[in-house]
């Protein structure tokens, strides 16, 4: 059992290094924006969700991984820890809100024994928030503002988008392609769409994964998908 979870450490570890090196490599290399290497690596480390769904990591190795993950992340804001994710005083707390948002779900659809709802919220926040931030930067012409928070329809849809494709590739192969599957797909899509649109100060990190897998579940559920 020892053995078995030092190799789910090295693989989950050797992944984010790679994550990490290639965003690392970049910004030195070809010169990117900080924030692009920043959703680089905000993409990337979000698929440890699916390397925990796939090698069946026990839950509370996820659980105890996401808060050591939460506690460096809040250190990070102090100390130069992360550079190439957060700047020291920088303000949003979204790094801490990432791993916290991990362990949540974690905590919450392993012993119940579907980790899919678990790796949709983490994808959906990883792909759909990511996207957004990066299309937004770079081919937001259209900008609108929702309580001082100011965000593009580019930007916007890229999220709707990655949110519902990513939505209907997790539910679709792990329940089918049904009716079901595509009407709930869309309504997540909807709802984090306009939770990250709502959220301030990286709270999107956390609103948006609880509230797309939620979401997911209670209407899987209702619909007798579960």
């Amino acid at each position: 059992m020892m053995a078995t979870a030092l190799v789910q450490i090295g693989l989950v570890a050797a992944w984010l290094a790679l994550v990490g090196g290639v965003a690392e490599g970049l910004r030195r290399t070809a010169a990117i924006d900080t924030e692009i290497t920043r959703k680089i690596v905000h993409i990337g480390a979000g698929h440890v969700i699916l390397l925990a769904w796939w090698l069946h990591t026990p839950a509370w190795m996820g659980i105890a991984a996401a808060g050591a993950a939460s506690a460096l992340a809040l250190l990070s804001y102090r100390l130069p820890i992360l550079p190439g994710i957060n700047g020291v005083g920088r303000n949003s707390l979204g790094t801490f809100f990432y791993a916290v948002s991990i362990g949540v779900l974690t905590a919450i659809f392993w012993p119940l024994g579907l980790p899919q709802y678990a790796a949709l919220g983490i994808l959906v926040m990883t792909w759909g928030d990511g996207l957004a931030a990066v299309v937004g930067q770079r081919f937001g012409r259209h900008p609108y503002k929702i309580f001082g928070n100011q965000k593009s329809w580019e930007g916007s849809l890229a999220m709707a988008m990655a949110s519902l494709v990513v939505s209907l590739v997790v539910l679709g192969l792990t329940t089918g392609f049904t009716p079901a599957v595509v009407g709930t797909a869309v309504v997540v899509a909807i709802a984090a769409t306009l939770l990250e649109t709502l959220s301030f100060y990286g709270l999107d990190n956390l609103t948006v994964p609880l509230g797309s897998a939620v979401l997911a579940y209670g209407l899987m559920g209702w619909l007798g998908q579960i």
